[in-house]
């Protein structure tokens, strides 16, 4: 109601100026009566972007995957280790996927996900940082920022930065931040001191 009240305010304001610069008089007329006109529009319009963005996000899941953990089977013992999963199960343009857990180069958090990136792709999956954070191979991955994390296998540089913070280099070219608190963790994993 309040975007419609300022939109329709905002075009008749435009209408009146265009009017003056030609010297001659605008009129929007009955307002309780036009309003309703514009406001339906104002209301079919927020529906079309809404469906738009919504049908964005459909396209964007289906091309380029949605991951999910592999669900314990219904009869017989679970294949894998359910707390620690090896694989992840991909679903892309109707189609499913085994992902390896170790082919996962990092991941980072974004909303109510965490995007597993594998090859150049992006992979979300509906969990929380810490959570899957408590479920991957600590040998493997390392928490190395709040909203990261890498696969050791795959981190190739690691640039101290003047903030006591760190700038990390992966094998794909991309660089990821590396927190303070993380960078002693990091150092420590490969036998060095935090004072080194």
């Amino acid at each position: 109601m309040v975007y419609s009240l300022i939109h329709v305010g905002g075009m008749v304001l435009l209408r009146k100026l265009a009017y003056l610069s030609v010297g001659r008089h605008y009129e929007f007329g009955a307002w309780w009566k036009d309003f309703g006109y514009e406001y339906l529009k104002d209301v079919r319009s927020y529906f079309w972007i809404l469906a738009g963005i919504g049908l964005y996000r459909l396209w964007v899941v289906r091309f380029q995957g949605e991951a999910s953990l592999l669900a314990e089977p219904d009869v017989g013992p679970p294949v894998e280790p359910v707390e620690q999963p090896e694989r992840f199960l991909v679903r892309k343009l109707g189609k499913e996927f085994l992902l390896a857990a170790r082919e996962i180069e990092w991941l980072q958090a974004s909303g109510n996900y965490v995007n597993l990136h594998v090859r150049g792709r992006d992979y979300p999956l509906r969990a929380t940082m810490g959570g899957i954070e408590a479920r991957l191979d600590a040998q493997h991955f390392v928490r190395v920022h709040r909203s990261y994390m890498v696969n050791l296998d795959f981190l190739a540089e690691i640039e101290p930065l003047d903030t006591g913070d760190a700038r990390l280099l992966m094998r794909d070219g991309v660089k990821i931040p590396c927190s303070r608190r993380y960078r002693t963790v990091l150092r420590e994993r490969f036998g060095q001191s935090a004072a080194a």
